[in-house]
């Protein structure tokens, strides 16, 4: 009941809407019980002593009573209603707010599939588990109040009866509560498994028919979709049968109610009209006891949806602000990493590394596959904090520094292109809105992208599409360099911008990095030999430990692990072709490297 007490709190913005669907409950449970009543007058009165005023007031009274209950049911119904969305609403922002505000680990570790489910199947779930309850809580148990004491106005012992066999009905409501909460909680499992499943084959369309493997994913989402089949149509057996059951118990009633009420009337012991107004009373009993375990139902299923929206956020980032964070204006002497380890888990991926970078250096960064570089340059926007040593900016520890004035001061361009589904414009400026149309203008020109963004039919409007689908690799590279310049950060990281690009592409987007690289302190991990010949220094890599530093000659001269990636990597590839600002004769390019 913790969840559940929990879930409550974000009843309490909408406490005014809340009281007055209770208000419109009462009068309707009011009307419930007063409409069983007026059976007793109906019959005696007017069918028995044959009374003419009450032939005219009674069908008044109950017109009166049918309109109130209906404007009440529907006002409670839409106030209710009102009150469940705007939680779900309240709830999906906190859960995407703290979702923004959590480390990059977590995102690492958590499928896509599973927090989109969360966010669209576990909360809607949350929805009817909230004002269903509530609705049950207020309407239904004052309803069967009232109804109850219809029946014990108008005899006691057909009272009794009810009361007596009815609370052995609350046995199967928890019995079959517990098992919807189990099968729910299994279904949602593996809806996040179909929604994480729909989120890789949708976005790997590419892949998945290169490889023709369309017939193995269709397998593979049919034994997801069996699987999840299989527990719903579970939780649904389950809930078909409480009803019969809980039907079962109303028959019951009802029989003992006509064998005992029978003998009354035959009896004389008690009139067919309270007899009649009690039977009509326990008949519409049945329905506010259905609907509550109904309910119960929905507030189990809410209840494991619950579990899984606390534990996100429940989840703490790792990397946060310090009391008291300084801010970072600019970069006057540099970065220095000082001792610095980093563990993923079990898994030491940097070992003991120290790394200086002056201020306007241009350093490169290489080694082989798994040799910790990207590990590296995540570190200094805080991606993920140091296991051991310290990270400087300008003699500042930066886990003092405040997280939005470091990152502000780092620009990031890297082989993965990230790109929203809006206009050029809007990527570009992304994170800088009061950014002037000459100011974009000028940061698309920079990186070279001016031109072609010209050249598409709504040119700075155009809409590019999930990830920028509808543009080139070479253009979506542009954007984010664009977006990079427009940012004019003093430090920049450039995570092989360029691996995945083909020549001619890469050629445009290696001129717009050059332009980029001007005047700014830049880590690169390099992937061309143009870069790693115009570094200040080279640095190198190899098992999350740094292997030796200086320049390209000296490298060649004196570390084995970088001479022989020069061989494996470059040597041979020729790059004639080549005209950028940095074009040196002679150099060497791969067509395809990965350093």
């Amino acid at each position: 009941m913790d969840n559940y007490r929990r879930l409550l709190t974000y009843v309490r913005p909408h406490v005014t809407r809340l009281l007055a669907a209770m208000a419109c409950m009462v009068i309707l449970a009011l009307c419930t019980g007063a409409i069983a009543y007026l059976t007793k007058p109906a019959l005696d009165d007017i069918f028995i002593n044959k009374d003419v005023l009450m032939l005219r007031l009674i069908p008044l009274a109950i017109v009166v009573v049918a309109l109130l209950k209906g404007l009440s049911e529907y006002f409670q119904a839409y106030l209710m209603a009102y009150v469940g969305l705007s939680i779900v609403r309240d709830l999906r922002s906190k859960i995407y707010e703290h979702l923004q505000n959590l480390s990059i680990s977590f995102f690492t570790r958590t499928p896509t599939g599973v927090l989109i489910s969360r966010i669209t199947n576990d909360v809607t779930l949350i929805q009817r588990a909230v004002s269903d309850a509530l609705t049950s809580v207020v309407k239904d148990v004052f309803t069967i109040v009232c109804l109850i004491s219809v029946i014990i106005y108008n005899d006691w012992r057909l009272a009794g009866i009810a009361l007596l066999i009815m609370p052995w009905a609350v046995i199967p409501i928890y019995k079959f509560g517990k098992r919807v909460r189990k099968f729910t909680t299994r279904g949602q499992e593996k809806m996040a498994d179909m929604s994480t499943q729909l989120h890789e084959t949708i976005t790997g369309q590419r892949i998945i028919k290169a490889f023709g493997m369309e017939s193995f994913e269709c397998e593979r989402f049919s034994n997801e979709n069996r699987a999840y089949f299989r527990y719903i149509l579970k939780r649904m057996k389950v809930k078909a049968l409480s009803a019969p059951v809980m039907e079962t118990f109303g028959i019951l009633v009802s029989a003992l109610f006509i064998i005992y009420g029978g003998h009354a009337v035959i009896d004389g012991t008690t009139t067919p009209g309270s007899f009649f107004s009690s039977m009509v009373a326990l008949m519409m009993l049945y329905e506010p006891v259905k609907r509550i375990n109904k309910a119960n139902h929905a507030v189990q299923e809410g209840l494991a949806g619950a579990t899984r929206i606390f534990s996100i956020l429940d989840t703490r980032p790792e990397v946060v602000d310090q009391p008291n964070a300084r801010e970072l204006s600019s970069i006057q002497s540099g970065i220095i990493f000082e001792n610095v380890s980093f563990k993923y888990e079990d898994d030491l991926v940097l070992k003991n590394i120290n790394l200086a970078v002056k201020a306007g250096q241009i350093v490169a960064l290489v080694g082989p596959s798994g040799a910790g570089k990207t590990t590296l340059v995540n570190l200094l926007p805080r991606f993920h904090d140091v296991s051991e040593g310290r990270v400087f900016i300008d003699n500042n520890d930066i886990r003092t520094l405040s997280l939005r004035s470091l990152r502000g001061n780092i620009g990031l361009v890297t082989q993965q292109t990230i790109l929203f589904n809006d206009t050029i414009r809007y990527n570009i400026s992304y994170g800088n809105p009061e950014k002037t149309e000459e100011e974009i203008i000028s940061a698309a020109r920079a990186a070279n992208a001016h031109d072609f963004i010209q050249k598409l039919p709504q040119g700075y409007d155009t809409i590019i599409g999930e990830q920028g689908v509808k543009i080139s690799g070479g253009e979506k590279q542009r954007l984010t360099i664009a977006r990079a310049i427009l940012k004019n950060a003093p430090i920049l990281i450039l995570d092989e911008a360029t691996s995945s690009l083909d020549s001619e592409s890469e050629l445009a987007v290696q001129e717009a990095l050059e332009n980029l690289m001007v005047n700014r302190t830049t880590i690169v991990i390099a992937h061309r030999l143009s870069t790693i010949k115009k570094a200040s220094k080279i640095v190198v890599l190899s098992h999350g430990k740094m292997l030796g530093e200086g320049r390209h000659e000296e490298l060649l001269q004196s570390n084995l692990v970088y001479k022989k990636l020069y061989k494996t990597q470059f040597h041979g590839y020729h790059s004639d072709s080549y005209r950028g600002p940095s074009s040196l004769e002679g150099e060497i390019q791969p067509a395809t490297s990965s350093v």
